[in-house]
């Protein structure tokens, strides 16, 4: 088998390169319109540029080292397309992956840079954090009381996790939280923003040394 594929294979190749993970052949066929069949498939697995695993009843593929090295060379080639049948969409492709190849190799970059393994997200504030500072934009005075009401608000986060990071707080004695003596006084919003511990409903919210 020639370095140069044909189109199909082409094509199935820069899926998988796109991807960067495993795609079964279900998957395929809904993000490109075609699955990767027959001798297709075994001509790439011989070449060993794809594992391709029957996995249940679909094929699941992925590039190998050798086949993100392929993608890597036919990026920078500067032979024409594949063989027809080719289109002047095809032709312009090649002549953006050509110019994105120089920009990898000018940053001294691999595919597998760009479609491999995710880049974890830049580290934010932890939900904790996030908890101290609000508390500490609302109290009035140290060690105030601070209403969950009002608190939930400036967090952006779901209940259960802002109850959970509270609860543990209060276990480790970091916070104290209490329920409003006055049930009258309740709303609706008090009602839902509440935090229930030990069979009771808590309303407020004071940090230990704030």
């Amino acid at each position: 088998m020639t370095d140069r594929l044909g189109h199909k294979q082409t094509a199935a190749m820069f899926a998988l390169m796109v991807l960067g993970r495993e795609v079964p052949n279900p998957e395929l066929k809904e993000l490109v319109g075609f699955t990767l069949t027959g001798k297709e498939r075994t001509q790439l697995k011989d070449a060993g540029y794809i594992t391709s695993e029957q996995v249940g009843r679909p094929f699941v593929h992925q590039l190998t080292d050798r086949g993100w090295a392929w993608c890597e060379k036919e990026l920078g080639a500067k032979t024409p397309p594949p063989p027809r049948p080719q289109s002047t969409l095809c032709s312009v492709l090649y002549l953006v992956l050509g110019g994105f190849d120089g920009f990898l190799r000018g940053r001294k970059l691999h595919l597998a840079d760009v479609f491999g393994t995710p880049v974890p997200p830049a580290p934010t504030e932890d939900l904790e954090t996030r908890i101290r500072v609000a508390y500490r934009e609302l109290v009035k005075e140290p060690r105030g009381w601070v209403g969950l009401v009002d608190l939930r608000p400036k967090l952006g986060a779901p209940a259960a996790e802002v109850d959970a990071v509270l609860k543990e707080l209060s276990r480790a004695g970091q916070i104290h939280l209490v329920p409003e003596d006055n049930r009258k006084a309740l709303t609706a919003a008090d009602h839902e923003a509440a935090i229930r511990i030990g069979g009771e409903d808590n309303h407020f919210v004071a940090f230990e040394g704030s």
